[in-house]
């Protein structure tokens, strides 16, 4: 097509161009003393809304942000214009809608602006997953930026659903100490009547691979995962996870999390939040009152007792630091899910597998809170966006008509016992469900690693609920070279130990590897194999699978010094949550532990493992910058006081001192 072609058969009338039009009608609300003490920008503000169509009356009442990470375009009317990224922030701009009619009801400005986010699950096997775990810090600071343009703002309302998105908002607005904010969860998507969840579904690939799956079965069941247009995936992943934990932190309202994306009651919550922030802001209640030491732990005892992603182990100490509160360590974890029984039937790692939907109408978070109060656990003295206490809040929940209507319309619409989707301590304990995670150590993982073992296929773990697993490996340099093992029939069998490396933020960005993880769950044989990687997990992963091992690959860790042959032992106690993974030689030289340390130690890293070549700078920047500030099991933030002393120390070193303007 030329240029010529692009500007012919044009509409009519289309150079009838005005240059001048009237401007908008009233005047704005300034009195002498306003306009003499104001900044410029506070006056502007209000020339610039009043361009936008908002009634001049109002501008001074007060301006309230509300930021989202809305993707996607549809109609008033609900047709698509344009698909986003994912359901997850596709209907987001209903919520924010909501909350912005109740703070104009209350006659304040509400302003909204869109920070939108990607999918994990579309960038899964692909470069674009090493965006994901970066991105999550980019978006951040983009937030705090627009939250801090905007000075006149009394306070900030969030909107988000999802993996990244999710965290970001929380970073973002624990990073607002005196400052009323509040988080409106994007909820759930609804189950389809017949087909798949949204993490099933993503192994039509390999199923079909593996004879699994036939095309006409792939191709219906891919089509039909999504029964709603909105909200997080129907399994308790990083994105249903990042919700709970919203509402463990008392940064959400009350029974908000995992709520039916589109139906009255998920609108219904974007109001109540609205509320909820403008009476914080008369009360003076601010982040920095909800966001505590206490309120982290709490967060930390949902997470267990709901069986939650392991990328929270990221994302939490990221929004604790953003928060200016401790940071959990890995013997914070280790502790607390010593402590704290799994509570929670739910996608992916059962015992039934009932979706969040399900959760949210047996009452969700507060009817855990409910449990875990009776045993003693949680700091009930926190303050929570509501403008109560945890304590206060879970007295309402108890005898709430809300309690009570959803529970009853669980068991009309799904035929469901509330009582059979969230246990009592001495159900789940009668039931045999085991906590939620263990932290194994040993000469491969010096620095840890981490293993969902609630979610080990239990017909694999010995009678004494500990999981052995000794052989041969068979080492993979990428996740690429290794799912397509998995695709190559009869290439990985059961009993094999799929080590792969070269994973961590210096190799990939910490990329997800949830491609793996499904397979293996979704294959036959896939119970019977274990993984170990330096890569992290999708919160929907399941099985014998080891993530975060530390250090890396990259950084000299000794995971990257494994061969194809070498025999690793892997024991994972599932009761008293304790574990390990040790080369111990091969099968012609036995060692012991310490031998093994000592000969990964002689060895070199395995030289096919190199910084992926797609790699994009951007990201081998976040890569350096979270490396020095603590690295992943500290939340991979930047700790700027850190960064700059490391900056200031190379230049000396390199004699470059006066070359910097840092002081």
């Amino acid at each position: 097509m030329s240029v010529k072609e692009l500007y012919t058969n044009e509409p009519e009338n289309i150079y009838d161009i005005m240059t001048h039009a009237e401007g908008p009608a009233g005047k704005l609300p300034l009195t002498p003393e306003l306009l003499k003490t104001l900044p410029s920008g506070n006056i502007f503000g209000m020339t610039i809304n009043a361009g936008m169509g908002w009634e001049p009356d109002t501008l001074a009442n007060g301006d309230v942000l509300i930021i989202g990470t809305n993707g996607g375009i549809h109609t008033t009317d609900g047709k698509t214009v344009a698909v986003g990224l994912h359901q997850g922030h596709f209907e987001l701009d209903i919520q924010m809608t909501e909350a912005a009619d109740e703070i104009k009801h209350m006659g304040l400005v509400p302003h909204a602006a869109f920070v939108t986010d990607p999918c994990d699950g579309r960038s899964q096997g692909t470069t674009g997953m090493f965006d994901s775990l970066p991105y999550r810090n980019d978006a951040a600071i983009v937030m705090r930026r627009l939250i801090r343009s905007i000075p006149t703002r009394k306070a900030v309302i969030g909107a988000a659903s999802c993996d990244k998105g999710l965290p970001a908002m929380m970073m973002a607005l624990a990073s607002m100490h005196d400052m009323s904010t509040i988080l409106i969860p994007g909820g759930s998507t609804l189950m389809p009547k017949q087909g798949e969840d949204l993490g099933t579904v993503q192994t039509i690939g390999v199923r079909y691979a593996n004879g699994e799956l036939s095309l006409e079965e792939a191709v219906r069941v891919g089509c039909s995962s999504c029964a709603s247009a909105g909200g997080g995936c129907q399994f308790l992943g990083t994105a249903g996870t990042s919700q709970v934990i919203a509402e463990g932190l008392g940064l959400s309202l009350t029974h908000s999390a995992l709520a039916p994306s589109g139906e009255l009651i998920w609108k219904d919550l974007a109001r109540k939040s609205a509320l909820a922030a403008m009476a914080m802001e008369k009360m003076h209640i601010y982040t920095k009152n909800i966001l505590t030491d206490k309120a982290i732990e709490n967060a930390m005892m949902i997470h267990a007792a709901f069986g939650g992603s392991t990328n929270l182990l990221l994302h939490l100490p990221a929004i604790a630091f953003a928060a200016g509160c401790k940071r959990p360590a890995v013997q914070d974890w280790a502790r607390i899910n010593r402590e704290v029984p799994r509570l929670v039937s739910v996608l992916p790692m059962g015992p039934v597998n009932y979706p969040t939907v399900d959760v949210f109408l047996a009452g969700g978070v507060p009817e855990v809170m409910l449990h875990l109060r009776e045993l003693g656990l949680l700091h009930e003295d926190v303050m929570t966006v509501t403008g109560s206490t945890l304590g206060e809040n879970l007295d309402w929940w108890k005898d709430s008509e809300r309690r009570d209507s959803c529970r009853k319309r669980l068991q009309k619409v799904d035929n469901l016992d509330p009582d059979e989707v969230i246990f009592s301590p001495e159900k789940a304990k009668a039931k045999g469900i085991g906590s939620t995670v263990t932290f194994p150590v040993g000469n491969i993982a010096p620095e840890g690693s981490v293993v969902k073992s609630t979610a080990i296929d239990p017909s694999v773990i010995s009678s004494d609920k500990v999981f052995r697993h000794t052989a041969k490996v068979k080492v993979f340099t990428s996740e690429k070279a290794a799912i397509a093992a998995l695709k190559e029939k009869g290439r990985i069998q059961a009993g094999d130990i799929m080590v792969v490396m070269g994973g961590g933020p210096l190799g990939t960005g910490m990329e997800e590897t949830y491609q793996l993880t499904s397979a293996l769950k979704n294959l036959s044989f896939g119970k019977h194999v274990s993984l170990i990687t330096d890569a992290r997990f999708s919160g929907v992963s399941t099985g014998a699978c080891f993530g975060h091992v530390g250090p890396e690959a990259l950084a000299g860790g000794p995971i990257g010094k494994l061969r194809d042959g070498d025999i690793v032992e892997i024991v994972v106690d599932t009761i008293n949550l304790e574990g390990s993974l040790n080369f111990i030689g091969t099968e012609e030289n036995k060692l012991t532990y310490e031998e093994g340390a000592t000969e990964l130690a002689r060895r070199e890293t395995n030289p096919k493992v190199r910084p992926d070549a797609d790699l994009p700078d951007d990201t081998r920047l976040w890569a350096a910058l979270q490396d020095v500030s603590g690295g992943a099991w500290n939340g991979s933030v930047y700790d700027v006081d850190q960064i700059i002393k490391v900056l200031k120390a190379g230049k000396r070193f390199l004699g470059l001192e006066h070359n910097t303007g840092m002081r």
